[in-house]
């Protein structure tokens, strides 16, 4: 069975939507990435830290998951990390109301033992530096790993950011990060650009508008699945990420072709992310389900068609 390793945030969140409010739920980049990868039969396990104010209920739940919590360091005496916003009417931007760092403040990740010789690695969105620490715990070199970030980190520590890039070889990012880090406003330039850092592939997440994904002078571009509903798009690119790289691990198959169908399947549990508030969705979400939509994801995308001159 495969091992996908993620590190990330595990923490609470408070959203605000135009279609109501939260007090504090379940949230963090780790927490999506995991929920996401655990459709997939692999053994997954997070890097994170939690307060003593973290309930036992939510440890239980992502193990029950099979996602292992053995990497996720409890500080008794400490609070877990607290993020909250309001999302405009858009939906497609937002305001950070809260950020308290908490027990993130002073992290220093510890992988187990057991996922030292993880094939796949998922660096998700956190401070370059503890990205970082990750990979040199690594006891063999991950046959894959990918790396998320955002465009706080290219503001406040862009050549630590640079460093770990370097060592990647998916970056998955945003059209504006994508265009904040490469300089470049055309995204195909951007994506060229960004290889040449480091990474072989680059996913450039565009939200409801679908995903593009580069390697050399290749290009694939998945789109997303129009809903009649978006109730919360907070982790839907960190859900994408685990199903993207939930399906690599599984599949064992690292090749541009079969990222395309990685990049699907990334698309799709996003899909259901957006339904609920925080993690509700993807802590219900049945193989049925995932399967019944991965059609619906076909059927918008094929068609037939005889070109002549």
């Amino acid at each position: 069975m495969s091992k996908l390793l993620i590190v990330g945030t595990v923490a609470f969140d408070a959203i605000e939507t135009p279609f109501g409010k939260t007090d504090k739920i379940l949230g963090g980049a780790a927490t999506y990435i995991g929920l996401s990868a655990s459709n997939f039969n692999i053994q997954s396990g997070i890097v994170s830290v939690v307060g003593g104010d973290f309930p036992e209920e939510y440890l239980t739940m992502l193990n029950n998951k099979n996602v292992d919590t053995e990497g996720i360091e409890i500080v008794k005496e400490g609070k877990t990390f607290f993020w909250s916003g309001k999302y405009h009417n858009d939906m497609n931007s937002r305001d950070t109301l809260i950020t308290e760092l908490n027990v993130l403040e002073h992290f220093n990740p510890v992988v187990p033992q057991k996922f030292k010789n993880s094939e796949i690695v998922l660096l998700g969105n956190l401070h370059p530096l503890v990205q970082n620490a990750v990979l040199e715990q690594m006891e063999t070199k991950p046959k894959l790993v990918v790396l998320d970030t955002m465009n706080f980190w290219m503001d406040i520590a862009l050549p630590e950011l640079i460093e770990v890039i370097k060592k990647v070889d998916v970056i998955t990012i945003n059209d504006e990060e994508a265009r904040q880090l490469s300089g470049e406003y055309s995204l195909r330039v951007a994506a060229r650009k960004i290889q040449e850092m480091g990474p072989k592939y680059v996913v450039i997440k565009k939200g409801e508008h679908g995903a593009l994904l580069f390697n050399d002078d290749q290009v694939f571009f998945a789109p997303a699945l129009p809903l009649e509903e978006v109730f919360d798009p907070t982790g839907a690119g960190d859900t994408f990420a685990g199903g993207f790289a939930g399906y690599l691990a599984k599949t064992k198959d690292i090749s541009f072709e079969n990222m395309k169908n990685a990049v699907v399947y990334g698309s799709n549990l996003a899909s259901f992310c957006v339904e609920k508030f925080g993690t509700e969705r993807m802590q219900t979400i049945t193989k049925e389900e995932i399967y019944d939509r991965l059609e619906q994801f076909k059927e918008l995308t094929q068609y037939e068609m005889s070109i002549s001159n």
